[in-house]
């Protein structure tokens, strides 16, 4: 069992109770935090345009900025300047967004199992959840390598894996709509 981490861990205001359910809740409980923590962790994508304009749901510009800025201070999420570009802000994430993996791994086997969703935005979760804990840990230290250590991803790791599985499925999706 992992150890109880400080309540100050992340910076976050009091909630309304000290349940820690609540208190996730209250930090990414709204409508998309916890989407673009997967858009930065799934997509590579550290840019505010490329999370713009990579957003499936089609999150509004102003929307994504005030995610990202409430993401920043709460800690899960870092924000750098972009080496190649003085006017660029390069987003990352932390350990504790890192350590979200499980929880959205759950979060999408589910979604895959009780909701209608389409076979190639399922087949991520559906193969980090199937990889068990595992897969799970390779994938979590990838992101550190990506994220905290700034290296780029590995052309063979669990990243370019669930990369490839998505844009196969895709393209069999899109056959089969052409063959309708």
């Amino acid at each position: 069992m992992t150890q109880p981490v400080s309540a100050e861990a992340l910076r976050v205001a009091p909630g309304k109770s000290g349940c820690p359910i609540n208190m996730t809740m209250e930090l990414l409980g709204d409508r998309w935090s916890l989407v673009v923590l997967r858009d930065i962790m799934f997509s590579g994508n550290t840019h505010f345009r490329e999370l713009l304009g990579a957003s499936l749901e089609r999150i509004a510009s102003n929307t994504l900025a005030a995610r990202l800025a409430k993401l920043v201070d709460a800690g899960l999420l870092s924000r750098d300047d972009d080496p190649s570009h003085r006017q660029k802000i390069e987003y990352h994430l932390t350990e504790a967004a890192i350590q979200l993996v499980p929880l959205l791994t759950e979060l999408g086997a589910w979604g895959a199992r009780w909701l209608p969703t389409t076979p190639e935005l399922a087949i991520r979760a559906q193969l980090l959840a199937d990889g068990g804990p595992e897969l799970g840990q390779r994938f979590m230290d990838e992101l550190r390598h990506i994220h905290l250590h700034r290296k780029p991803a590995p052309e063979n790791g669990v990243l370019a894996e669930l990369t490839a599985a998505y844009q196969q499925t895709a393209r069999a999706a899109a056959a089969r709509r052409a063959d309708e």
